[in-house]
């Protein structure tokens, strides 16, 4: 396990995602910032136009731009590989948007935490919002699915959500009540894999609908992120318990303690060369090879 410190005091990176350059992002979300990171722990901080805009979770867009969530403004982010940051307001005020991914169709998807909507932005910025059938489900999460869908948690909600690329949503409630649902990935199995940070627990849909629930040796662990291993299974985050843990298509687990103290780990990625990589937002990004 190496631990890379941020040279700017008291920043703390949340999100994580991998440019296809091999290159590392992050978001601030405390500090307004964006930073580029190299695989030797080296950062390049780019600032936002505003400290409190929130910048939440980040992915890699088609147009080969880094597009991320502005919690606190109601806003949709863009920066270049070169540090040049725009930015696209939501339609509907006060949405809070979190999680955002690219989908098939080519555009970005984001949901939005306070009104139970999820967005389609393009890369020209022009912006629809599909509703979905819940009141304060708490939308988090988005990711892709193998079949042309999106998938999201709602964490209020205790359900799993797909989305079709014209806007039709429907729900798969979890078997466990008040699981809290967060992180969501694709797995290399064709699965979608989650994270339950109330219960403790990693959820898996396969595409027939069945759920299975994987309790934790710490059910008061916190899991918060996850994302798939290229060799199977995935990797996942413990954010009360200062861990990175691992799970298999079976359901086998192991875990790995993060540097002390508590780094509390949030988002998490892989590289091509099978590094993990965890953004600890006490202020370092940590990673392990297995």
């Amino acid at each position: 396990m190496h631990e890379y410190p941020l040279a700017v005091q008291g920043v703390g990176p949340y999100s994580l995602t991998t440019d296809t350059d091999g290159s590392l992002w992050a978001t601030f979300v405390h500090h307004g910032q964006i930073a580029r990171l190299t695989r030797d722990g080296s950062a390049t901080l780019y600032t936002l136009d505003s400290a409190a805009c929130g910048p939440s979770i980040i992915t890699v867009g088609p147009d080969r731009a880094l597009w991320f969530t502005r919690l606190h403004d109601n806003r949709i982010g863009r920066i270049t590989s070169d540090g040049r940051a725009d930015s696209f307001t939501l339609p509907t005020p006060d949405g809070r948007p979190f999680g955002i991914t690219l989908g098939h169709d080519g555009a970005l998807w984001c949901t939005e935490m306070n009104t139970d909507r999820v967005a389609r932005v393009t890369t020209e910025g022009e912006i629809t919002e599909f509703p979905l059938p819940t009141r304060g489900g708490f939308p988090s999460f988005i990711t892709p699915g193998p079949d042309g869908a999106l998938y999201l948690t709602l964490n209020q909600a205790n359900a799993i959500g797909r989305m079709t690329t014209d806007g039709r949503a429907t729900l798969h409630p979890l078997p466990t009540s008040e699981a809290g649902p967060v992180g969501i990935t694709k797995g290399t199995d064709g699965a979608m894999w989650f994270v339950e940070i109330n219960a403790g627990q990693i959820g898996c849909l396969t595409q027939d609908g069945h759920i299975r629930e994987f309790p934790l040796p710490e059910r008061d662990s916190r899991p918060h992120a996850i994302t798939p291993d290229p060799e199977g299974g995935c990797w996942f985050t413990e954010w009360g318990a200062n861990r990175v843990g691992h799970i298999t298509a079976e359901g086998d687990i192991d875990l790995f303690d993060l540097p002390a103290p508590a780094g509390e780990p949030h988002g998490i990625t892989v590289t091509d060369d099978g590094a993990v990589w965890v953004a600890l937002e006490s202020g370092s990004i940590a990673s392990l090879t297995p």
